[in-house]
């Protein structure tokens, strides 16, 4: 249980943590300092980088977070609300992150290529965005993971 309890909370620190560093520190520095065909060019490969991670972690999240669920506490029916609340929100948060990756994310690496940046900066608008969500939402989930069970 507790190398599954582990490997569970380092995927959702590396999850979490890379977007919270990338939307407060990264994207502000790179905004302010770099013109858009080369703050562009450098999203493209932080996230090629990044979501290399994201996927070992969601991989990582739902292998170790159901064993737990099914051998620790038998399934749903003997989880807590914290439990139904963090697999619905991690649910939630991998739909959301799927929607980046396979449409605003590869919509921007195209224009990229073709070096059309009006269109490279709203698709990096619209990953912004569900960045923030994704964010937001996951810094719920790790406040009622850690104390959730102790309510």
């Amino acid at each position: 249980m507790s190398v599954n309890i582990a490997l569970h909370l380092l995927a959702a620190l590396i999850w979490v943590g890379g977007m919270f560093f990338a939307y407060v520190a990264l994207r502000p520095a790179a905004a302010g300092t770099l013109e858009p065909p080369l703050r562009l060019q450098l999203w493209v490969h932080v996230f090629k980088l990044f979501f290399i991670w994201v996927w070992l972690s969601i991989i990582t999240l739902l292998a170790t977070g159901y064993w737990m669920l099914f051998k620790y506490f038998g399934g749903f029916a003997n989880a807590g609300l914290h439990i139904h609340i963090m697999n619905g929100a991690g649910l939630i948060m991998v739909l959301i992150y799927l929607h980046v990756f396979f449409a605003p994310y590869r919509r921007l690496r195209h224009a990229v290529i073709t070096q059309d940046y009006a269109e490279g900066g709203r698709q990096l608008a619209q990953i912004r965005k569900l960045i923030a969500l994704n964010l937001s939402i996951g810094l719920i989930v790790v406040v009622i993971a850690s104390g959730g069970r102790y309510v």
